[in-house]
């Protein structure tokens, strides 16, 4: 069995955000950058599938030179090798063909990914991956298991829960608690290091739309404390000030 499992190299969560060039660029100075947590979930699963299983597994990113650390990561973890597409996505469909154009060539059972990345939050990848290999794509996927070929999962739905069985191939965008994420051992990162990082071309695609500016929240507003014998006063509050009511 063999699974792809699509990383994301996306800032910290407690990182600092600020954009440059009349805010149409990502300031990226002095920014950590992690695995996309929901992808920690997908290369956990997988992880999983592979003691199970006996699957092989093979880490994929469309990027730069300075996505390896995170792809080592991933290694690390538990995947047998990485392929590294050498072009900086530039939205969901250009990085979903250049997704699927590797599917294709090596054919792999299960393809995994988060549900959504924690930069954009597009949550589309998946979905055209699957409309081009003209297999089907689940998400969000809240739990997995294969048998026999065929995948049992349970995805989550507006008030409850879907179950759905697929056969394999199939395309999973996954979320807690499919697993729990791993962290890296000594053994693991040390292994890491000789396993193979593949990098390979870009096959030619356009992109399909463009970033105009990008635009911070508004800063918070100050904070008043009322007392709980005050509601008098919280209720004018509410109404002529936070206009709530």
């Amino acid at each position: 069995m063999k699974i792809l499992v699509c990383i994301t190299h996306v800032p910290d969560t407690t990182s600092r955000i600020a954009f440059t060039d009349d805010h149409t660029k990502f300031d990226s100075n002095g920014v950590q950058y992690i695995i996309g947590p929901y992808d920690d979930y997908a290369l956990a699963r997988a992880v999983e599938l592979k003691e199970e299983l006996g699957a092989s597994i093979t880490a994929l990113h469309v990027g730069g030179p300075e996505a390896d650390p995170t792809i080592r990561k991933a290694l690390a973890i538990g995947a047998d090798n990485a392929i590294r597409v050498n072009v900086q996505g530039e939205d969901s469909y250009h990085v979903a063909q250049q997704i699927a154009a590797v599917a294709k060539e090596h054919e792999y059972d299960l393809i995994l990914m988060g549900r959504e990345s924690i930069d954009f939050n597009g949550g589309q990848v998946h979905g055209m991956v699957g409309a081009l290999l003209n297999i089907p794509s689940i998400s969000p996927v809240m739990k997995l298991i294969i048998e026999d070929g065929v995948a049992h999962m349970a995805r989550e739905i507006e008030g409850g829960k879907e179950l759905v069985e697929v056969p394999l191939p199939l395309v999973a965008g996954c979320q807690e608690p499919i697993a729990e994420w791993k962290i890296p051992n000594m053994r693991g990162i040390m292994s890491a290091r000789s396993k193979p990082l593949e990098i390979v071309a870009p096959i030619d695609s356009e992109s399909r739309t463009s970033t105009l500016k990008f635009q911070l929240p508004p800063a918070k507003g100050s904070v008043k404390m009322i007392g709980a014998d005050q509601v008098e006063e919280l209720v004018t509050l509410l109404k002529n000030e936070a206009k709530v009511l």
